[in-house]
């Protein structure tokens, strides 16, 4: 199977798993994405799974224009953008039923892995923005996605983070384009993520380090 669609696959699984353990007291929590609790975290998760299904489901552009990396451009974080993201978030999460979290979500992730495992390895898509990707790159962000905001919703109900190891390498990779962090850093693909992302903040001697390796990563469009 392409690392990319076992990594989505695997992420999603663990996701499912643990939303079967919370309890209806977790959903009302705060989360680091202001104004989101975990229960519209949840929500927009939830959605940016489901998207491929539509999106293979519409004819095919006709070549990619956009890569993963691009995907996360400045374009994707304006304030309209930002809040028609939370806008959405909030309303998908008053659909959202506790006791159906974790079976939702698995339908979600499993319906797009099969339409995924249907297509043709070079099949194009339309993001609702508008970019015209190749699949396999529309994945990677959709990886980020699950990956990223598991950290931020493992964050808001206390527990370690729950990254798998084949998540984490597709999004160490996209981060860095493939480049290694300095070595002086020591950083495992974990850290990385959450430093490079603003999950955790960089130390003084990490960003001299950096600032002298001239090292430089995906920075979301912000």
């Amino acid at each position: 199977m392409d690392p990319v669609r076992t990594a989505f696959s695997a992420e999603c699984a663990r996701l499912t798993e643990i939303l079967a353990e919370l309890v209806d007291g977790d959903l009302d929590l705060p989360t680091d994405c202001p104004p989101w609790t975990v229960r519209e975290l949840i929500a927009h998760v939830r959605t940016g799974i489901g998207r491929l299904t539509d999106m293979l489901a519409a004819p095919a552009p006709p070549r990619a224009e956009v890569d993963a990396a691009g995907y996360f451009g400045t374009a994707k974080f304006t304030p309209q953008v930002d809040a028609d993201r939370i806008a959405g978030g909030r309303r998908d999460a008053r659909q959202v039923d506790r006791a159906a979290l974790a079976s939702e979500v698995d339908r979600a992730w499993r319906a797009t892995d099969a339409a995924v495992a249907a297509a043709p390895p070079d099949r194009v898509v339309r993001t609702r923005h508008g970019d015209a990707m190749l699949l396999t790159e529309f994945l990677r962000t959709r990886v980020v996605e699950v990956g990223v905001h598991g950290l931020d919703l493992a964050a808001a109900l206390g527990r370690p983070p729950w990254l798998t190891a084949a998540a984490a390498a597709v999004i160490a990779d996209l981060l860095t384009a493939g480049r290694p962090a300095p070595a002086g850093l020591r950083w495992d693909r974990l850290t990385l993520i959450r430093k490079t992302t603003g999950r955790a903040a960089l130390t003084a001697p990490e960003q001299a380090a950096i600032d002298a390796a001239g090292f430089r990563w995906l920075a979301f469009g912000r």
